[in-house]
């Protein structure tokens, strides 16, 4: 068996670097990310016209399987120097590499179906999460199953903690698996409509918690509503059920005061399902009218609502940097954004 040429950094940096005129930084990170490599961290492609090549021959591969196949050399044309077809890191890095188990998705909405309100199905998530991340796959997942701090739970415990500690837990295992060097990528959300939502909103302030991921909270026109209105809005557990089992009224104003101010000062909480409109002034699409089933969560590389396996558009980044004003708020056609 012909063993493959190999390069060394140096060697795929400098042919890399004159692949793009000199850009220096995409250089880099091209050879640091995205040419094959091996666990022994040999390089196998000099440039991105041999990754082009490698997928161009893997996608060729599979279009035998099909009528009218396209060639390697017209796959291999809509790649070549980025010209037509961009795909995404997990792409570029996956497809066709047989050195590696990697995902050929950037990003992942996971869930569990039916009862998540156990220890077990937190588990279960826990290590799905781990699984797609090893593989290069970031994840999002909404926390909106877990029942509220204080409400009763069948074991010595006695009563549930609620769902900020597992905010830490799903951080944790994200700081703990390494993807090429760089550590995971998770988004973790929650309905507005939680009784925790307001831990929720504020588990980042404190410097070093929940470090290892990006949070969002799910808002609806019903709360937004009442915080225009300066009305109460009440949260529930079960979020969704006609019978809930926890009810609370809190100020919509105040809670989402709170919202504003953190993301202003550091960022986060995102508000996916809150903004309406874009940079561009024209109108976002509301949820109902882009998705047949019902959004639960957020992909990490996106801040748009989305159902498991949806990849999604970004929200555009905070563009202010002075405290926002409850004043603004106009509802439905506000001209805000959060990030």
């Amino acid at each position: 068996m012909q063993e493959k040429k190999t390069y060394t950094f140096e060697e795929a940096y400098e042919a890399t670097l004159n692949y793009f005129d000199g850009d220096a930084l995409a250089a880099r990170v091209w050879v640091s990310k995205y040419a094959m490599k091996d666990g022994m961290g040999h390089i196998y492609e000099q440039t991105p016209t041999d990754m082009h090549r490698r997928i161009a021959h893997e996608i060729a591969r599979i279009e035998t399987n099909y009528p009218h196949p396209l060639t390697a050399e017209e796959v291999f044309a809509l790649l070549d120097h980025f010209r037509y077809i961009i795909p995404a890191g997990s792409p570029m890095t996956g497809i066709g590499n047989d050195h590696q188990i990697a995902s050929l998705s950037n990003c992942f909405v996971i869930g569990i179906d039916g009862d998540a309100d156990s220890y077990g199905a937190i588990m279960r998530l826990d290590e799905e999460q781990v699984q797609l991340m090893k593989r290069r796959g970031g994840v999002g997942h909404d926390l909106s199953q877990i029942r509220p701090k204080g409400t009763p739970v069948n074991n010595s415990a006695l009563t549930s903690t609620g769902l900020v500690p597992f905010m830490e837990r799903f951080s944790n295992s994200t700081r703990e698996v390494a993807q090429d060097g760089r550590r995971g990528a998770l988004m973790l959300s929650v309905s507005i409509k939680h009784p925790d939502a307001g831990a929720f909103i504020d588990a980042k302030m404190e410097e070093g918690k929940v470090t290892g991921a990006n949070v969002s909270v799910r808002i609806s026109d019903e709360f937004m509503r009442a915080a225009a209105e300066n009305g109460y809005f009440t949260q529930q557990f079960p979020v969704d059920s006609d019978h809930p089992w926890v009810r609370k009224e809190i100020s919509a104003r105040k809670l989402w005061e709170k919202i504003v101010h953190n993301a202003w000062k550091s960022a986060e909480p995102a508000s996916p399902t809150a903004m309406r409109t874009w940079d561009s002034g024209r109108p976002a699409p509301t949820p109902a009218a882009r998705y047949h089933s019902v959004p639960t969560t957020v992909a990490v590389c996106s801040h748009s609502t989305s159902t498991p396996t949806s990849s999604t558009p970004s929200l555009p980044r905070r563009i202010s940097t002075s405290t926002p004003s409850v004043d603004m708020l106009r509802w439905p056609s506000a001209s805000w954004t959060t990030s």
